[in-house]
């Protein structure tokens, strides 16, 4: 992100209008849009599009990047008329007329240059040398109107026969610039994805989901041919909720696809489909469709209304990743917050699905845990239960063989077993051999538990206890001593005052 907090932009003509506020990703470019009164999911018919302003217009809506990333407006006409305005003529198509299509501000200045220019010079008349007094108090107008242009509001004033300049957040003085990056959609048209944002919050949407997906099936014309899909939903900062949806269209002959984005939006874009949709709560609505490489060309190569080429420059060299991101401008503080807030609330949803990966990753690790032991648990069943058929299989053969004369391929066995049991009791074969491991195994047995033995140690907390107890018998064995000294000198005390009154008393008897 570069901020433009340093010298005025070089940039050429005059500030955008300001951008109205959306719920996506900010910042790119508006259209305008034009629906016909019919139109037909099929093949379009005689469609215009004048694609107007880059930062700045009338619609702000487009292409899911927020405030309007570039989609083209369509006049569509739909085949088969319904009575309401729509009509949806299936797979049939119908004659397709030439496209008009006039680039304007999006890929290339517009036809506007004298009055860009006179505005341009109305604002360096503004900013460097007003006429408005006649005195040195112009001077200090000229400074003053030097800050408004550099904090993007107010009016210049610079002469008594022309009117002041408006200046906006958009002008090319400003400062309070920046350009962060949007990620690009990589949703094709024919994917049919349509962003709505309610002005509702996501426990609402998602508990009214089914009545939403009837009313919006209704705003379509009731078409039993139509079905509303909802993609997904996501919660946005202030309240607000972004809901995608597609449309799916069925033929008669039972096949079915799904309605272009561009011919959906087109048809929400209507006067009285969109009066529509804003009684549902939806603030804004465009299409999530990706970019063909000859828009994001242009778009890279033209830096936006008001932002230093230098800048633009920059951000395009920072870019992280070039095949998935895209710079765009970031005027003002409010557009700042509101990036901060969508930022914030992706934070929070990965952070919750991070929460909710990582319950499924214990609650796997248990499962694992579980399995193996049961795992073990077959496997010991397993054996035993391969023994006991072993054993029903001896006790049958011997059974089946009983009464008869032992065979040759029995004797051959026999043969085997014979040398194999020879070979093992053998001194100096396997039997002793494993008489040898078992006296080691023993060995290492006996001195590992003299070891273990020797490595006895208590543990820290036990052994304070432990002395702390033997402390308190210690000072119970003191007081005890303590006690039975005084008792026996008190029983010397008697004693001794016994023997003085015997010997009075023997003195007055004799």
């Amino acid at each position: 992100m570069a901020f433009n907090f340093g010298a005025p932009s070089g940039t050429s003509g005059t500030a955008a209008a300001p951008a109205a506020p959306s719920g996506g990703f900010g910042g790119f470019g508006t259209t305008s849009t034009t629906a016909g009164s019919a139109f037909s999911f099929s093949a379009p018919t005689n469609t215009g599009t004048t694609v107007k302003g880059l930062f700045g217009g009338t619609q702000n809506k487009g292409f899911g990047f927020g405030t309007g990333f570039g989609t083209t407006g369509t006049s569509t006409g739909l085949g088969t008329g319904l009575g309401t305005g729509l009509g949806f003529g299936g797979f049939n198509t119908q004659q397709q007329q030439q496209q008009q299509t006039t680039l304007g501000g999006l890929f290339g200045q517009p036809a506007q240059a004298p009055a860009q220019s006179n505005q341009l010079i109305h604002t360096a008349s503004a900013l460097s040398a007003p006429t408005l007094l006649g005195d040195e108090r112009d001077a200090i107008l000229a400074k003053w109107n030097q800050l408004q242009a550099f904090w993007g509001t107010g009016k210049g004033y610079f002469n008594n026969n022309i009117a002041p300049v408006e200046f906006t957040q958009e002008n090319p003085f400003c400062r309070f610039k920046a350009v962060g990056y949007s990620c690009m959609p990589n949703n094709k048209d024919e994917d049919g994805l349509v962003v709505l944002v309610f002005n509702k919050k996501e426990a609402d949407i998602r508990g009214q989901q089914q009545q939403l997906v009837e009313s919006l099936h209704k705003v379509l014309g009731g078409n039993q041919t139509l079905t509303v899909n909802v993609e997904g939903i996501k919660t946005l900062p202030d309240d607000q909720t972004e809901v995608v949806i597609y449309v799916v269209e069925r033929s008669p002959n039972g096949t079915s696809r799904r309605v272009p984005a561009t011919t959906l939006y087109a048809h929400f874009e209507q006067a009285n489909i969109k009066t529509q949709l804003q009684q549902l709560g939806v603030t804004l609505s465009m299409t999530r469709t990706e970019l063909s490489p000859a828009q994001i060309k242009q778009l890279l190569q033209n830096p936006p209304a008001g932002v230093d080429p230098i800048i633009w420059e920059q951000a395009k060299v920072d870019n992280p990743d070039s095949e998935k991101l895209i710079p765009v401008p970031m005027v003002g503080f409010k557009e700042l917050l509101r990036r901060l807030k969508v930022q914030d609330q992706m934070t929070k949803q990965h952070q919750t699905r991070l929460d909710i990966i990582s319950e499924d990753i214990s609650e796997l690790q248990k499962n694992q845990t579980t399995t193996m032991a049961k795992i073990a648990q077959y496997k010991r069943k397993l054996m035993d239960l391969s023994h006991r058929t072993l054993q029903v299989l001896i006790k049958q053969e011997i059974q089946r063989k009983s009464g008869y004369a032992i065979q040759a391929d029995e004797e051959q066995l026999r043969v085997q077993l014979d040398t194999i049991q020879c070979e093992l009791n053998a001194p100096t074969q396997f039997k002793g051999r494993l008489n040898e491991l078992m006296s080691q195994i023993r060995m290492q047995n006996h001195f590992g538990a003299v070891k273990s033995e020797e490595r006895y140690y208590v543990d820290a907390d036990l052994l304070r206890e432990i002395k702390q107890h033997l402390k308190q018998q210690q000072e119970g064995l003191s007081h005890l001593i303590s006690i039975i000294k005084d008792d026996l000198e008190d029983i010397k005390l008697v004693e001794h005052g016994l023997n003085e009154t015997i010997h009075i008393r023997g003195g007055i008897f004799s």
